[in-house]
């Protein structure tokens, strides 16, 4: 399994913004694309990082788990 830097950088800026399109905006990248490297990580993992909601999404437990160990790698 290999998860990138740039992986846990456009991960946790969505864990902070907790937006897909702001995030997007804010790293310079289109939603799709941050959407499809995020739904890429999820299946790395095996888990859920996010619980969408309609148009938003929310840090579920895992990915509040995971944050804290992205946050030590970056």
């Amino acid at each position: 399994m290999e998860i990138s830097f740039l992986m846990l950088s456009y991960f946790k800026k969505t864990a902070e913004t907790q937006h897909l399109s702001a995030a997007a905006e804010e790293l310079h990248i289109s939603q799709p694309a941050l959407s499809k490297m995020l739904s890429s990580l999820e299946s790395k993992l095996g888990v859920r990082l996010f619980d969408r909601i309609g148009r938003n999404i929310v840090l579920n437990k895992n990915g509040q788990i995971f944050l804290k160990y992205a946050d030590i790698a970056l």
